[in-house]
């Protein structure tokens, strides 16, 4: 993290003290961060918008990054695969749902999370999503149990989203250019605020694309404060996809532009760009294949439609 008077750090200035070692996700110090484990489950494979930078698979054993997973699993198998992951790794505190799509694009996401916390009322419940449907599925993720919730927030403003994030798939109507960024930015605004008023708590993921949204990220950050988010994970883009042809951006430009969030949001710096089926401490353990690689779920193939 940049060094900096500025920047909200230290665990007595977590916004939420008590996920402070317990949420890896939620946990501003890197001792909280690699204090404790979860597990993430593979339940969402598709996705109602497009992303330049995002390139989804559900048979990747290999990539170790957001958005790919070994195989997708049933709401039903993944209560299975908590039980096993508890067994591997005991310190398992969070139940994640990250992908590899959009987890409210269905309705697999909340129905997993609805029978987790009925076999595991005592384990966190996390869930990350675009935002797009926030607005209207809040109130069923936090009554299935999930406190935590992140929101991929690229820019708020539609002339810099749109080169992102060209369209969206909305109510049965495929939307682009600006009119889309428009939509998928005051749903995020919109689905923030009435997650925070249900009680959860947010956090901010924005993809730092160089030449794009470099120097939006204060703008992302403000905004985001305002509707009542907490936190802000700014993530090196990953060159690829459409966007395979931009640099990943530099350590100066990643500082420079958590330095800008922090003038509105806690920063948390420790993000290991999980894939969706991890599982076990981040950096410290890694458990995915034990959980989800023999015969009981390699042959899983869940359609979501």
């Amino acid at each position: 993290m940049c060094p900096s008077s500025k920047m909200r750090t230290a665990s007595s200035l977590s916004p939420f003290p008590e996920l402070e070692g317990r949420h890896p996700c939620f946990s501003v110090t890197a001792e909280g961060h690699a204090r404790s484990g979860r597990l993430h489950l593979p339940v969402s494979p598709g996705c109602n918008i497009t992303c330049r930078f995002c390139k989804r698979d559900t048979h990747n054993r290999a990539d170790l990054r957001p958005g790919v997973s070994s195989l997708v699993l049933t709401p039903e198998q993944a209560v299975e695969a908590v039980g096993r992951a508890l067994e591997l790794c005991p310190s398992i505190n969070v139940i994640g749902i990250a992908g590899p799509g959009d987890t409210l694009y269905t309705d697999h996401a909340i129905r997993t999370f609805e029978l987790v916390h009925a076999a595991y009322p005592k384990l966190l419940n996390c869930v990350s999503t675009n935002g797009l449907l926030l607005p209207q599925k809040a109130e069923r993720l936090v009554a299935a149990g999930v406190r935590t919730i992140t929101v991929t927030v690229n820019a708020v403003d539609p002339a810099v989203l749109v080169k992102i994030c060209p369209s969206i798939a909305y109510e049965g109507h495929r939307l682009a250019g600006e009119e889309a960024a428009s939509r998928l930015i005051a749903n995020q605004q919109q689905g923030i605020r009435r997650a925070v008023e249900l009680g959860a708590v947010v956090k901010i993921n924005t993809v730092l694309v160089p030449g794009i949204n470099d120097r939006h990220v204060g703008d992302v950050a403000r905004a985001a404060a305002a509707a009542g988010a907490s936190l802000i994970n700014v993530i090196a883009l990953i060159p690829q996809h459409e966007f395979s042809y931009l640099p990943a951006p530099s350590q100066a430009q990643l500082e420079l532009a958590r330095r800008d969030a922090a003038e509105y949001l806690t920063v948390f710096s420790h993000c290991q760009r999980c894939r969706a089926d991890a599982c076990g401490i981040p950096g410290v353990s890694e458990f995915s294949e034990q959980v989800y690689g023999d015969s009981l779920f390699a042959a899983a193939t869940f359609s979501h439609g």
